[in-house]
């Protein structure tokens, strides 16, 4: 009976500290893409500077969403976790990527 009540603290412990790191993940992920808003909308720097920063709150975005979210510490070993980083590297060239090339036609337009 004992063993069965630990067995049951340790699961809600690890059911609290799961929760815990969504709820850090989610709040890290607002705060990020709020700054990053915050950055683009101000017209405060130039476009290099701007470029940079808002590369490294996309950099800052992409570690919540892997360490938090996906779980990259926790998994089968570490070529799932090669995998898994490449593949976040691989989709935040492409939106990156993606994103100036549609931003450009505007250059086109006006």
């Amino acid at each position: 009976m004992q063993a069965h009540n630990v067995r049951t603290l340790a699961g809600r412990d690890k059911h609290r500290h799961a929760l815990r790191q969504y709820v850090i993940g989610f709040l890290a992920s607002i705060v990020l893409t709020l700054a990053a808003l915050w950055v683009g909308f101000a017209h405060g720097l130039p476009a290099g500077p701007l470029l940079l920063v808002l590369l490294l709150l996309a950099v800052l975005q992409i570690g919540v969403q892997l360490f938090l979210f996906m779980h990259i510490t926790e998994g089968d070993g570490p070529p799932v976790h090669s995998l898994a980083i490449a593949l976040a590297f691989l989709f935040t060239f492409v939106f990156v990527a993606g994103s100036l090339w549609a931003m450009s036609f505007h250059y086109m337009v006006a």
